[in-house]
């Protein structure tokens, strides 16, 4: 692969501006087709073959007028006992036929005819029924719905529209430009050039747009949750600034050795370009493998991200070597240039040799790495300590889908919800739905009473709502309050008593569905899926660091740091956005439980960007070692030549994800947050430090591999070792 990547390289240097040329072609028609061919994104997490989700389906075949969206308004009289006068009655009855009649809207339910008003007369619930589920009401019909009872709020009262049909897609604003910021920074004291810094960012940025444009344009036939683009343009700009950055970092060595910009060029994309190729396959992988759980909103949100990420792959191989073929050697620091086309310095000495001395006396990776092996045994013992009990929390980690109880504070559905729960309590934000179907309408009315009976009976229930019939009578819808809130422990146990106390009635099918049945449906799957995915990942991870580095040990102590990775980030993660600890430093308002799909994303994620890092370490160490040095100094000479780009990746990667911290959205808040925090504990606690101390603990045992799986595991070559071997005759070019 690296022969392959080499030549890549240096074509893509020699016809650099047909290359360029193309690439802007790819954007602009990406561009073009994103523009005529979006469709919207939707808000809903369905889950096929959940029994919420068979509610659901029934109801559209059979009752399509309870199978739409529904709002609810929240009416708040400005004192008590208003309500119960005529003239507060006649504010709310207006307020209902204000309602009824708006766009997209079947009907809305008078709260004094089914008993939806506080015993201090100072709450009203308008109940509103949309005939499209969420994701098909349009956002003129929200902006009319959100803008209803503006005749009341002029005599003082309190009108807050709230449910289900207030979606909407997350909003990409001018915080997340502080990341690209940083990273930019960071590219320009890593590169000290303007020039390499600018490159390559403005590499990532193509890379970025063309994947995202090309997503969009798929969602007019694809259905793309909301979050979903967030997550392939956090991921698609990290990992593209992260891959130019490794190519240009070599690309500039090359040049320092004397090398003209063809060759450095062509072995930077063949080396480097390798590791690239690499951890993008294995971040491709690991998404994609998220099909696996059988989970359709996730697979797309997988197979999204993979997309961008095998953009930014494609365009750092490619369109890379192009634009450092404009640079030419100005990619360098200015008092570098003169020196890398000489080949000496001014003393006649070799720049190779000299600056290698002096970066094996003062840089910090080599003293870094000689203190690690130094105190390795303490190291390792802190290191794991210190992950064990950051990884503390993560057995309390409660899952759940978003809410409006965590919704930023002056949001609409934040409002609807605190006043919804200051009149009636937190059951009301959180109410279930119960189907009743039979093959009769006898057989429907004969269950429903029974249904009712035995729903009253459930502890914790608060109130069973009147049922609603269908116009042949075959189908009952009945609402059930619970007394705690959509995302409590408690009516996640309801749910299930529910289910239970129905199951033997004979004469009709008894389902459960609602927005918090269905959220509990789908955060218990993938609750369960989470183990599986876990096992199918670590796996992977051993047996394609096997055959990188034809070892044993190796993978075995990169899977290890993998995991120790993932638990400590998820018990940070739970203690600031479950438990609320220093929640006010991220901006979060409202603790609550982790988004049902953040877990296993993250594992997904995390798994390549722990690879990237892993390879671009290790690999290193095994070539020096291959060549002829001590383990101990391999692993020294690995971590000097790597730690500064692995420095600067890593900064790069948590001001990319940091960045969408800044967000209101609380889900896109806890995802960048999760990912910042867990690159943060790979690249700096367990690549950086734990993985060179026990890689000069294990000794020349790290490099052992039986004879007979050596000869049959396929040889990938990611190090280049083919590469060298037919360029070791070669004279570097001067020119």
């Amino acid at each position: 692969m690296a022969t392959l990547l080499y030549r890549l390289g240096r074509g893509a240097l020699r016809r650099r501006r047909l290359v360029v040329a193309l690439w802007l072609v790819v954007l602009v028609v990406a561009g073009l087709a994103a523009a005529t061919l979006r469709g919207p994104t939707a808000s809903n997490f369905t889950m096929p073959g959940t029994e919420s989700q068979r509610a659901l389906d029934l109801l559209a075949e059979q009752f399509p007028a309870a199978s739409g969206a529904t709002g609810t308004i929240t009416v708040k009289a400005p004192a008590d006992g208003q309500l119960a006068t005529p003239e507060g009655q006649t504010v709310v009855r207006e307020l209902v036929q204000q309602a009824s009649t708006l766009p997209g809207v079947v009907g809305a339910v008078d709260p004094f005819q089914v008993g939806a008003v506080t015993p201090n007369g100072r709450y009203a619930l308008v109940q509103v029924q949309f005939a499209t589920g969420g994701d098909d009401v349009t956002d003129e019909q929200r902006t009319a719905y959100e803008e209803v009872g503006a005749a009341a709020k002029a005599q003082g009262w309190q009108v807050a529209p709230g449910g289900e049909v207030l979606g909407g897609e997350p909003e990409i604003g001018s915080t997340e430009a502080l990341g690209v910021l940083v990273a930019a920074i960071v590219l320009i004291i890593t590169f000290g050039s303007l020039v390499a810094a600018g490159m390559t960012m403005l590499n990532a940025l193509i890379g970025v747009g063309v994947g995202m444009a090309g997503l969009f344009a798929l969602s007019g036939v694809i259905e793309l949750t909301s979050t979903a683009p967030i997550l392939a343009l956090m991921l698609g700009l990290a990992v593209g600034i992260d891959y130019s950055l490794f190519i240009t970092s070599r690309h500039r060595q090359n040049l320092l050795e004397g090398l003209s910009p063809e060759e450095a060029v062509g072995r930077a994309v063949g080396t480097a370009g390798s590791a690239v190729v690499f951890a993008g396959a294995t971040v491709v992988i690991a998404l994609a493998g998220l099909a696996v759980v059988n989970i359709p909103f996730l697979t797309v949100m997988g197979l999204a991200a993979a997309g961008t990420v095998t953009v930014a792959v494609l365009v750092a191989i490619t369109l890379q070597p192009a634009l450092l073929g404009f640079a030419g050697r100005r990619v360098l620091p200015r008092r570098l240039r003169t020196v890398a086309a000489d080949g000496t310095s001014d003393s006649g000495s070799d720049v190779t040799d000299r600056s290698t001395e002096v970066e094996d006396q003062s840089a910090f990776g080599f003293r870094w790495a000689r203190m690690i092996t130094r105190f390795r045994v303490p190291v390792i013992l802190v290191g794991l300590l210190g992950l064990g009990l950051l990884a503390l929390p993560t057995p309390d980690m409660r899952l759940a889908l978003p809410g409006a109880a965590t919704a930023a504070v002056d949001s609409p559905a934040r409002v609807a919800n605190d006043l919804t729960v200051e009149g009636f309590g937190p059951g009301f934000t959180g109410r279930l739905a119960v189907v009743v179907a039979g093959d009769t309408p006898e057989a429907t009315s004969a269950a429903v009473p029974q249904v009712t009976a035995l729903l009253q009976r459930t502890e914790n229930v608060l109130a069973v709502a009147p049922p609603q019939l269908s116009p042949d009578g075959r189908t009952a819808l009945l609402g059930v309050v619970p007394k705690t809130g959509p995302t409590d422990e408690a009516t996640e146990t309801l749910v299930h008593d529910v289910r239970d106390s129905v199951s033997g009635i004979r004469d009709a099918d008894v389902l459960l569905t609602g927005v918090t049945a269905i959220g509990i449906d789908v955060s218990e799957k993938l609750s369960d899926a989470l183990p599986v995915y876990l096992l199918l990942v670590v796996g992977l991870s051993v047996l394609l660091l096997m055959l990188v580095f034809r070892s044993l040990l190796v993978p075995v102590k990169a899977a290890l740091g993998f995991l120790l990775t993932v638990a400590a980030t998820f018990g940070i993660t739970v203690a600031v956005f479950q438990q609320g600890h220093l929640a006010d430093l991220v901006g979060l308002d409202t603790p609550g439980p982790l988004i049902s799909f953040l877990p296993i994303l993250l594992i997904g994620i995390l798994f390549g960007l722990a690879m990237d890092y892993e390879v671009f370490l290790v690999s290193r160490m095994r070539e020096d070692f291959v060549h002829g040095e001590s383990a101990r100094q391999a692993t020294i000479s690995g971590m000097g030549h790597g730690a500064r780009v692995v420095t600067a990746a890593a900064l790069i990667m948590i001001s990319v994800f940091g960045g969408f911290v800044f967000l209101e959205d609380p889900v896109i808040k806890s995802m960048g947050f999760a990912l910042a925090i867990g690159v943060a504990i790979d690249a700096f606690v367990v690549r950086m430090t734990i993985v060179p101390a026990v890689m000069s603990l294990l000794g020349d045992r790290a490099w052992w591999l039986p004879r007979w799986l050596n000869r049959a595991l396929p040889n990938v070559d990611i190090e280049g070792e083919g590469l060298r071997a037919q360029l070791k005759d070669r004279t570097p070019t001067h020119v």
